[in-house]
């Protein structure tokens, strides 16, 4: 058999919220979108700004470490420098002793021989003995007529006796010329 029930149902009231529950309901929940789509925005922006400045500092210190290669490098080019420029003083140097000693004893008259040879700064004293005076004034005369000595002076002349001998006993002093 058959049923039919006339009777109105009880159904259950729904529930209507009043609007401005409602918008306010739908304006927080668009709002904790908004928010977390921010949030995650910003943190994605951070980390990527952070990734740049980590890569930037290890530019940086790769820039320092050639900095200091680069210093290095200056250091040791002034130093080649500094040890070129000791070399080729020390090689117009080394032409002065051969001057010195060619110039003083293809000077020397006969009768005449050197004792001692002084350098200091490039003043020369020559110390040493001659037969007669007149050897002694050509071998001063002599070293006046050099092109790489000036100031020559005959400084001290004294007759000595050395056995039966009477020889003279001279200091002659000059400059170098370089």
């Amino acid at each position: 058999m058959i049923r039919i029930n006339l009777l109105p149902i009880a159904r259950k009231k729904s529930v209507i919220l009043p609007p401005p529950i409602l918008y306010g309901a739908i304006a927080a929940v668009s709002l904790i979108v908004i928010i977390i789509a921010l949030t995650l925005f910003l943190n994605n922006r951070i980390s990527s700004i952070q990734d740049n400045i980590l890569l930037k500092e290890s530019k940086l210190n790769e820039l320092k470490l050639k900095l200091k290669e680069v210093e290095n490098y200056e250091k040791i080019n002034e130093e080649v420098r500094q040890k070129t420029q000791i070399i080729e003083q020390l090689k117009k140097q080394q032409i002065i002793p051969l001057r010195l000693l060619d110039g003083v004893s293809q000077r020397l008259p006969k009768g005449v021989w050197i004792a001692k040879i002084t350098d200091k700064g490039g003043r020369v004293s020559v110390d040493g003995y001659a037969y007669t005076n007149s050897d002694l004034v050509t071998y001063v005369q002599n070293l006046k007529q050099s092109k790489y000595f000036a100031e020559v002076m005959l400084v001290e002349s004294r007759q000595d006796k050395i056995e039966e001998f009477s020889i003279y006993k001279f200091k002659i002093t000059f400059k170098i010329k370089v």
